[in-house]
């Protein structure tokens, strides 16, 4: 059976050798965006490939259209997984050191294209390193393959959508960043502070226990039980600053079996960009 949401160390480490098995690397960092390539250099996981989140899982910035990390055309990202050496067969496993919040934005593109046989590692390289699994320095490379891409756009909403959804009780509009980012205190990254109104803050690292793990299924599907209140999966809607760490709750989501969550690519960094929702901005609980 292949993996959907989540794998173990242990789970990965047998099949490191598996030519249909793909490993990526997302190490990233907003601060220096050269040095998840640099760590990655240094070492990762035996046949790990490298993904910049900038350059590989993201498109073109448009100004005034497009948050930090817009998608890229499907066309253009079907070549980048052919040229990792990923096609149907292949089980996909993503990784980075901060917990999955960049591994779960390949995961979530993956799905996005059609391909549900991928999976983020649990435990992030902390605890790879921690268990004493083997690494190494070398680059990879795999040999090309053919992607099929099956697009699904579902997976997606747009500010649009969200300017219907939010003032909708049918739908629930989670803010995956910080309390204080949601609140507006201490934005360093985007240029205006605070969050969509109408939105609710749901910080992504409660995912998480205090050693970087995911929580269990069962905590996670009690978790968000209780924020989503009762509507279906497929009526959540997560968010974040630019459409990454979003998808951490998506895949937290879906690990506890309630697939369907929507995720809002353009996020915050979008919503305060575009010239029809840049003025709805709130700072309030």
């Amino acid at each position: 059976m292949p993996y959907e949401t989540l794998i173990t160390s242990d789970e990965l480490q047998p099949n490191l050798d598996n030519p249909d098995w793909a490993v990526v690397d997302c190490r990233f960092s907003l601060k220096d965006t050269n040095q998840g390539r640099r760590l990655y250099e240094h070492s990762h996981i035996p046949g790990a490939l490298y993904a910049h989140l900038d350059e590989d899982l993201s498109g073109p910035i448009v100004a005034g259209q497009t948050g930090r990390h817009p998608l890229p055309d499907v066309e253009t990202f079907a070549r980048t997984l052919s040229n990792w050496g990923i096609d149907d067969r292949v089980q996909v496993v993503a990784y980075d050191d901060m917990g999955g919040s960049i591994a779960a934005r390949l995961w979530w593109m993956v799905r996005w294209m059609g391909h549900t046989a991928v999976a983020v590692l649990d435990g992030s390289w902390a605890g790879w390193q921690a268990g004493q699994y083997p690494v190494q320095s070398t680059a990879t490379a795999r040999p090309a393959r053919e992607f099929s891409a099956r697009p699904r756009p579902g997976m997606a909403v747009d500010g649009t959508d969200v300017l219907a959804m939010r003032q909708n009780p049918d739908y629930r509009l989670f803010d995956a960043r910080n309390a204080g980012r949601f609140r507006g205190e201490n934005e360093t990254i985007d240029p205006v502070g605070g969050h969509i109104p109408g939105a609710i803050s749901a910080p992504f690292a409660d995912n998480l226990d205090a050693r970087g793990y995911f929580r269990s299924s069962a905590a996670l599907r009690s978790h968000f039980d209780r924020i989503v209140e009762g509507i279906p999966a497929e009526q959540a809607i997560f968010y974040c600053g630019s459409g990454v760490t979003a998808a951490h709750s998506v895949l937290a989501m879906t690990h506890a079996g309630l697939d369907g969550a929507k995720l809002y690519v353009g996020s915050w960094s979008e919503w305060i960009a575009r010239p029809e929702t840049r003025h709805l901005v709130a700072t309030d609980e």
